[in-house]
């Protein structure tokens, strides 16, 4: 088994330990992927969410999954995208390294991620991608708890850009 698959697809449909839901500062739920996740999670996931006070930029939070096929959810809210000299970059990978620590602690094996801050945050796909490939890599050089990271890209351009960010890491 691949320890790392970029797949085009719906994270809201993968059977996996985890998905890991690009949230805002609420986690109240939003748009694109964070409002697909709580719709398909049902209301169950809204209730939780509100017991937890938010969860600031760069870190993760965990619930439970709900109607959704994985049994959790990791909710990692990513930086507004400025210009890349805000600290975007750093907080970004905590995103992944904070999301990964809490799949570890929780003996999870199988984990998702959506493409964060990549939608209405802003973050140019290509360096996003580097930096998910780059964090994953690096937390799973050191792990063995996790078996299996899926990026589940959503459109071709995302597809791509995580494709080719994996195939550079690999080669470099």
């Amino acid at each position: 088994m691949q320890r790392i698959l970029i797949q085009q697809a719906d994270i809201t449909t993968l059977a996996v330990d985890a998905i890991v839901n690009a949230a805002n500062q609420s986690l109240l739920g939003g748009g694109g992927v964070d409002g697909a996740i709580h719709r398909a999670a049902g209301r169950d996931l809204l209730k939780e969410c509100r017991t937890l006070n938010g969860c600031p930029t760069g870190e993760a939070r965990l619930t439970q999954g709900y109607r959704l096929p994985a049994r959790y959810v990791i909710h990692a809210v990513g930086p507004r995208y400025r210009d890349g000299k805000h600290g975007e970059p750093d907080l970004l990978a905590g995103c992944y390294r904070n999301s990964l620590d809490l799949a570890i602690a929780h003996h999870l094996k199988t984990i998702a991620f959506s493409a964060i801050s990549c939608g209405i945050y802003g973050y140019p796909i290509q360096d996003a991608a580097r930096i998910a490939i780059d964090t994953v890599r690096q937390v799973l050089s050191t792990d063995r708890t996790i078996e299996q990271v899926i990026f589940a890209c959503f459109g071709t351009e995302v597809l791509d850009a995580f494709t080719d960010a994996l195939r550079r890491s690999s080669s470099g």
